[in-house]
């Protein structure tokens, strides 16, 4: 019995073991690495983690498991010069793991740290599977996200709605967007756009989003589901006989219609929803809501009884649920929030770097008295539309989040969150953020690089930290009270002009750095790559501000070809056309070296979901309206949405990019000889693109450093 009774204690044992998600983790990033720690989980009512040592064995002790994972993260960084990224989520960890030879503990009482933009599921995440979803959800542990946005597969609790409402298949998908569209569509700014949907889509993403959501609440990650706020389908009235109001267009798409709180049918269908989104993924302790979203007109709807019906359907079908809402413009609008009880609601303050909602009286966007009794969240924006390009304000970024902890707004403060539009990109603002709750005190930012550079390339290289540094000093250093809209865009990525500037129609853009300090950046990186060969770290970052480099390098050249036009020079018109050209064929064979900066990558992902040739081809079409047109004509020169999520990538480039320039130069060409060509219309241009089936080929081309230190030579030589 005592042999039976010790089999069972150990079978126990290794159940428990199993079962631990960091330990769990620590396997898929290296086979084996589970044995070298002792993961220690023990109770505590502060958020904490600590790094210690027993024997040969790190100890990483925390309160729950994701703290567990970010004290990881900290010892990788910080002690073993492992840094894991999106891009490389696994590593070989040493035989022998340095010691921590002093324990160290960090303590945080910012609850929350939340994850991602409604967009972000478009721009970056239309086309993920549950191999790349479950890296990121290793990545969100690690940083210590334990609120993120979790929107896939609320098609298919729509769909499930819908029908039970009586709407056939088809109606369905009319009102449902497409897998590239579906971000705005549940921020109710449009209707249908990208699909319809095959069935195989939703059963899909059903599936998918199970097993996102199981492995969230494995590591204690609270999922935010899109909770219903009122939206219905814009022949909601005629079909249902609701009585409904219109909020309008959002750049020339009809947003659905917005159910009247006073509809005696208001809580029924918002139970209904509940209903349909419980069977498929369980309830959830938050909830995601913004109706009225981006302009949407709120014209004889009562702002304070909406807020209070959306709060109550919430409330019916988990009293302990909170709802969450992005502050974002005019949203939430104060008559809807005021009423609502303390505790019951947290607001995103989603541009807190540059337009903070939160009480700073500096902000363009000042609310005075912040959002009142509600909790909220200091959130970075950073990236919109997914757009390549090095941008951020690290130092403001550190700055403004302990100035608004101290201030009197700071009481109802409750974390950090990360709302960027698009994600793969900029790895060390993300990095940056998700460290400020763990640091109770402010702290340097040349420090903080310095020993970032360590961690992310495993070593010290003073020529490495000195253009880091320099980076933050210039384009990093976007000044505070520039609001521009993300990344300062590539001209290559442009449409045209006389005088282009901007890419997209609202980037706010601005010069606010000195061009050469990024060339000069860029050479220290390039001198000293070969220290660096196969480091996939410093490979990435390298040709990112390289990239960046030659897109300087374009818009100065692209400044001689309009002087050369203006003067009348056609030699000197030509000489600077085709020197532009072949930096925008050099960029492109630059960016072919790294898998991220594909065009083929985002295609391969979107034609992979696909069942049939035909679902392949429509999932393709998404990914390419999305990353050129965005919308239809009227959405795209009118509405302008065109070129907003442009992506400078290898193949998009040279087929897409290339094409319109060489198209103007050709016409401005014909301008100089004295004709009369026929104006550009550079949609008919663009959209032929969209519809295209070629193959890109997502696998990288060429070797990365040799090329990187070739095209450079050329460029800057």
């Amino acid at each position: 019995m005592k042999i039976i009774h010790l089999l069972c204690l150990l079978f126990i044992a290794v159940i428990a073991k199993a079962a631990s998600p960091v330990e769990a983790l620590l396997e898929r990033i290296d086979k084996g690495a589970s044995g070298k720690f002792i993961i220690e989980q023990i109770k505590s009512p502060v958020d904490f983690f600590e790094l210690d040592q027993k024997g040969n064995k790190v100890v990483i002790r925390g309160n729950n498991p994701v703290n567990i994972a970010v004290g990881l993260n900290w010892y990788l960084k910080y002690h073993a010069g492992i840094h894991l990224s999106w891009n490389g989520m696994q590593a070989k960890l040493p035989e022998v793991l340095p010691a921590v030879v002093r324990k160290e503990r960090h303590e945080t009482d910012m609850k929350y740290r939340y994850d991602f933009n409604y967009c972000t599921y478009s721009y970056t995440m239309a086309f993920w599977d549950w191999e790349r979803w479950e890296k990121e959800i290793d990545w969100m542990a690690l940083h210590g996200i334990n609120l993120p946005l979790a929107m896939v597969g609320t098609d298919g609790v729509w769909y499930n709605v819908l029908k039970k409402l009586g709407y056939n298949k088809d109606e369905i998908n009319e009102f449902i967007a497409g897998p590239g569209f579906q971000a705005w569509w549940l921020m109710n700014n449009l209707e249908g756009w990208g699909g319809p949907n095959p069935d195989s889509w939703y059963k899909q993403q059903i599936t998918l989003q199970q097993r996102i959501v199981k492995r969230m609440r494995e590591y204690g990650i609270e999922p935010v589901f899109p909770g219903y706020s009122g939206m219905v389908p814009h022949n909601a009235k005629e079909k249902l006989g609701l009585n409904v109001s219109d909020p309008g267009l959002w750049c020339g798409y009809h947003r659905p219609a917005f159910l009247q709180p006073t509809d005696p049918r208001f809580q029924e269908i918002a139970s209904l929803y509940y209903k349909e989104l419980n069977k498929l993924y369980g309830k959830a302790n938050f909830y995601s809501m913004d109706p009225f979203h981006e302009g949407g007109s709120v014209a004889g709807v009562d702002l304070d009884a909406a807020g209070k019906a959306i709060m109550q359907a919430m409330k019916k079908n988990n009293p302990k649920a909170v709802w969450v809402a992005q502050a974002w413009q005019a949203n939430p609008r104060s008559q809807m929030i005021e009423n609502l009880k303390a505790g019951d609601m947290i607001v995103l303050d989603l541009f807190s770097e540059s337009r903070p909602q939160w009480g700073d009286p500096e902000s363009t966007w000042h609310r005075k008295d912040g959002f009142g009794q509600h909790d909220w969240i200091y959130c970075m924006l950073l990236n919109y539309g997914g757009n390549v390009g090095l941008h951020g304000k690290m130092a403001h970024v550190i700055d403004e989040y302990y100035k608004a902890k101290e201030s009197s707004f700071g009481k109802t403060l409750r974390g950090v969150g990360m709302t960027m539009e698009g994600s793969e990109n900029n790895p060390v603002m993300f990095e940056l953020l998700t460290e400020l709750p763990w640091c109770p005190v402010h702290f340097d930012k040349n420090e903080w690089l310095k020993n970032y550079t360590v961690a992310r390339y495993g070593k010290a290289n003073p020529t490495v930290q000195e253009a880091w540094i320099l980076l933050s000093n210039s384009i990093y250093n976007c000044p505070p009270e520039n609001t521009q809209q993300g990344t300062h865009e590539s001209i290559f990525c442009a449409r045209p002009s006389d005088h282009p500037y901007l890419v997209s129609s609202w980037s706010e853009m601005s010069d606010y750095y000195n061009p050469d300090d990024v060339i000069r950046a860029a050479a220290m990186m390039v001198s000293v790559a070969d220290q660096f060969t196969g480091n996939n770290n410093f490979e990435y970052d390298l040709v990112d501000i390289v990239r960046q480099a030659i897109a300087e390098k374009g818009r100065l050249v692209e400044k001689v070809v309009e002087a050369s036009f203006a003067s009348g020079d056609k030699q000197l018109y030509n000489t600077a056309a085709n020197r532009f050209l072949q930096l925008l064929l050099l960029q492109d064979e630059l960016l072919g070296t790294r898998p991220e900066f594909k065009v083929g990558n985002w295609i391969a992902r979107a034609r992979s979901l696909g069942n049939t040739p035909e679902e392949k081809d429509q999932y393709e079409w998404n990914a390419r309206v999305q990353i050129t047109t965005w919308g239809n004509r009227n959405a795209a020169d009118k509405g302008g949405l065109r070129d907003y999520a442009h992506k400078e990538w290898n193949g998009i480039l040279k087929d897409f990019y290339y094409m319109r320039w060489k198209t103007w130069f050709d016409y401005q060409n014909e301008l100089l000889d004295g004709k009369k060509p026929t104006a550009i219309d550079f949609y008919a241009l663009e959209e032929p693109w969209t519809k295209l089936t070629d193959s890109y080929s997502s696998e990288p081309e060429g070797d990365c450093i040799s090329t990187v230190k070739r095209i450079f030579k050329e460029v800057f030589n």
